[in-house]
Order: structure tokens, then sequence, then C-alpha cells
């Protein structure tokens, strides 16, 4: 019998009346948990390995907020913030309440927000073990004998299914945010990020309305000297893989908050991509994969227990999540000096863009606001050519303010700090994918460390002609016919000529947010990409 180092929590202020409370069960015990109720496997490394089921990765389609007078006139409702009705959701989660009754369920109290200005306490309470285990990697661990004092509750419960027709939901999963209840419930659903990124949807709503904190969804790093690096990318951008430096200490990996005196992490913890991982390109995050972590939708060697990272035939979305301490140079707190250099990556797989330009702050709102990368041709059904795929603030399904929101915070802060930005092309250079190459993250690392450390301070820059941006004639480490993108094309007026649609796809994509934008704001934003 599995029992629990603390007094279980009263659970009677949610009238859920459970069979078994296991309360701050640790790591082991919870990987024990988890083998005895059949929820997964150990991998030769030790890590606990575990299916998902039908989902995995997020639902953007199934999340919901509900809509009350709290929420109503703040948040951007949109096809990522949808609105549910207050007495639906309260109804649903009394159903939900009454499925885990009389059934074993795991408690934990836990953090978010390193910096203890901002810190906010959650209850998770879930149906398996292993989601309790990624709770426990992921967000801020309490002081043993010193649990939290939550504010916020989350209930995740993958076997229970709503009725669309009675509930009010678009399908049998879901994911339902409740700003004035403060809760968080989730159904039908095994993916575990689904936890992870309603608590940061949360953070995204309150630290800028209550706080003026801007929320980031980004990677950080921090050298000797305090000068600390802010990573935006969507996924297959480089973002962990950039920020895992050996000579600087990680802040975190995905979830930031930038006060005025601080950037700090949201979280305790990594939740990593595995797809062809290895330990010569990522030692950081593949020597993490030990005990305690959890690997999600990963395969096996046929006859064997070693991970496949190459195999994603059960999706490409293959995770790993840790507790950030298992990164040997990881920040201790996870709190961090004012940044000194934004980089905004991109995987432009046009191979237009210059793998490297330096952004004013106008340039920056306007980049930062438009989140860009491209999918190449393969990684999704029906994609046969590169497509230009725009996120806002690089993070657009988290958003529940406007993004003109964030971006107005994020030029306010830059201007106030001084912070440098750049725009980082991880993609394709001499041509789009299939023609040109991709760049070498060897030439990337140096040119972020160039950067970084001032390399690039006196060397002239040349405008480009379509973008507006400012690209260094030179830089160290990097050979100097690769900074200018359209001498790497074999074709010049098919640069150019593909450079402007990409110019024009920024322009248009922009459109949706005019309406928000004052008239300076607007300008602002759209020269970069208009000239």
């Amino acid at each position: 019998m599995i029992k629990a180092k603390l007094t279980a929590p009263d659970l009677s202020d949610l009238n859920l009346n459970a069979a078994t409370v296991y309360y701050q069960l640790s790591p082991a015990e919870l990987i024990e948990a988890a083998l005895k109720r059949n929820e997964g496997t150990l991998a030769d490394s030790g890590a606990l390995a575990i299916d998902t089921g039908m989902f995995t990765g997020r639902s953007p389609k199934d999340r919901f907020i509900v809509s009350d007078d709290l929420t109503r006139d703040l948040v951007w409702w949109s096809d990522i913030n949808i609105p549910f009705d207050g007495e639906k959701a309260d109804r649903l989660f009394d159903r939900l309440i009454d499925y885990l009754e009389n059934k074993p369920v795991f408690v934990r109290d836990a953090f978010a927000c390193a910096d203890p200005a901002y810190r906010l306490g959650i209850r998770v309470i879930t149906e398996t073990a292993y989601q309790n285990l990624f709770a426990y990697n992921l967000f801020l661990r309490a002081e043993e004998g010193k649990p939290a004092d939550p504010s916020w509750t989350i209930v995740a419960a993958p076997g229970f299914l709503a009725d669309p027709e009675r509930d009010g939901t678009r399908q049998a999963n879901f994911s339902i945010i409740d700003f004035t209840k403060k809760r968080i419930m989730i159904g039908g659903t095994g993916y575990t990020g689904e936890i992870k990124k309603g608590v940061f949807s949360v953070l995204n709503f309150l630290l800028p309305v209550e706080h003026q904190v801007l929320p980031m969804h980004c990677s950080a790093n921090t050298g000797q000297n305090g000068d600390t690096a802010l990573f935006f990318g969507l996924s297959g951008t480089g973002k962990t893989t950039l920020s895992a430096d050996s000579e600087r200490a990680l802040v975190g990996d995905d979830e930031h908050g930038w006060s005025d005196q601080h950037v700090f992490n949201f979280e305790g913890g990594c939740y990593a991509k595995c797809v062809n991982l290895s330990a010569e390109n990522e030692p950081e995050i593949f020597n993490a994969i030990r005990f305690g972590a959890l690997l999600e939708n990963t395969n096996y060697f046929s006859g064997s227990r070693e991970v496949d990272f190459s195999d994603i035939s059960k999706t490409e979305n293959t995770r790993v999540a840790y507790p950030i301490h298992y990164i040997s140079n990881a920040a201790k707190p996870s709190v961090a000096p004012l940044p000194k250099h934004i980089f905004f990556l991109t995987a432009d797989a046009f191979g237009v863009l210059p793998p490297i330009s330096r952004l004013d702050a106008r340039q920056a709102m306007f980049h930062f606001i438009s989140g860009y990368t491209a999918k190449v041709a393969g990684t999704e059904a029906g994609v046969l050519e590169p497509q230009a795929t725009f996120s806002a603030c690089y993070g657009k399904a988290f958003l529940p303010l406007h993004p003109v929101t964030y971006a107005n915070l994020l030029g306010q802060k830059m201007e106030q700090h001084e912070v440098s930005a750049w725009l980082i092309n991880t993609g394709w250079s001499g041509g789009p994918y299939g023609t040109g190459s991709r760049i070498k993250l060897s030439y990337t690392r140096a040119m972020i460390r160039a950067a970084m450390k001032g390399a690039l301070a006196e060397v002239d820059f040349n405008i480009h002609p379509v973008f507006g941006l400012q690209v260094p004639a030179i830089c160290p480490g990097v050979p100097t016919t690769l900074l200018d993108p359209a001498g790497t094309w074999t074709d010049g007026a098919a640069y150019t000529h593909k450079a402007r649609e990409l110019a024009d796809a920024f322009v248009n994509n922009f459109r949706q947010f005019e309406d928000a934008a004052d008239t300076g704001l607007l300008q602002a934003l759209r020269e970069p990409a208009a000239q």
C-alpha cells in the first residue's frame, strides 16, 4: 500500500469523496503506482514511459473560457478563446466530481512563478499517477512538509467523457478555464500538456491585468555576468535546443514572466520534444531522461526497453517531462536579471530571411506579434510545399488577452531596459525547402554567441531591401556568404519574388490586429515588412 507522507487535504469544498487520496507522493511512489496500475513501463534509462491515448497533443478547438462579469470585456474572444456558459460549466464540473466519487485520486499542491511576488498556488487533482508525476516535474515544488496554499484547482480525468449535447462541449474531451471560480477542468484526454498550458493561460491573463508583468512563451538563459537572453520560437525552430547552452545557466525552457525587476520561470521543469533526440546533438536533454522523468508516446526498439527517438509512429509530438534540476547548469532559483538580448527564432522554409538580423523596438514588436515560422512538406497531411505559419506572440493558443496588449508591454519593456532584439532564421538558405539547405546548428550558435558577446556591435549592417532588416556584413564563425540570403540563391529574381511574397504574408497576417492598434502602433508595426 502506497502511503503519502503528509495528511491528505480535505476535498469537501469540491464535494469530492474519493476512495483514497494519495497526497504529495514522491516521484518513486508515483512511478510505483503507475506501474502497478498498468499506466506505463520503465525504459532502460529509468524513465517512466506512458501513452496518452487518443490525444497526443492539445486540442485547441476544445479549450474554453467561462464568460462572465470578470472575463466578458477583457478576454480576446476568438477561435482560440471560445466562450463557455458559466452554469453549464458548473454542471459539468459536478459531473466530473461525481465521476471521481469513490475512486482513488492523486493530489499535488505546487506553485507557478519562481518570483515569490507573483507566486500562484495550485492544487492538481488527477485520475492517474502519471499525470501527477507530470505535475511534480513541471510545476514548482513545495518544500517538504510545507505544501503550497492553493488558490487555483485543476481537476484532470482522462476517463471522464462529456456529452456534447448535454454539456455544451464540442466533443467528449474538453479543457475549461473558469477565472472567477479559479479552476481548470480537463476531461477525455490524457495529454498532460493540457494541464501545463491551462496554468500558462491563467498567468497570461492575471499577470498583465494585475501586475503589468509580461508573460512570455519563451526559453531563457543567463551568463555569469547576468546577461539574460530570451528565446522565442514556435515548434521546430530550436527554442529549447538553443537555450540549453553549457556555458550559460538555464532559467527555463518554455514559460517566463518579465517584471520590472526580474525574468522568472513560471515552471519547475521542462517539457521537451523528443523526436530524433540524441546524446550528441542535445546532451542536456538526453541526459535528463532518467528515473523520475516522464516519456510520452515514444516507442522502444523491438525486443528492448531502449527508446527509439526516431520512431514517430504514434505522433511527431513525442515528449519528455523532467524537473529542471535534471539539467546540470540550471539556475537556482529560476530567476534571472532583466534581459539584455531577445532572439526571435524562425525556421524559414522559403529560404529568404537572413540567418541573423538586428531589430529596432518597432521591428521587434512586429515580429513578436507575427510569430512567424514555416511548415515544410510532409510534416502534416496536405502540406506539399513550404507554408507560412503565424502564431501571435509565439503562443496565440494561450493568450486570453488581445495580442496587441502583449506587444505593447514588450515594446515598453524593451525601451525601458534598453534590450537588443535579433531575428534568427534557423531554417533554409540557398533556396526553399527541397532546393536549399538547412542552416547548420553550429552557425546559428555562433551567431547567437556573437550577438550576446557584443562581437557585432562594431560591424557594418546592411538594410535588407524587402524586409527592412538590419543584416550584419560579417559575423565571427559564420561564412560571410551565408549572411546575405539573396547571394545564396542562384536566381536573384526568384529570390526577390519569393521574399516579396513572404513580406506580403506578414502584412496580410497583421490585418487581423489593426482594429486594436492605435495609429502610431499600427504604423510602427507595418513599416518593417512593407518596405
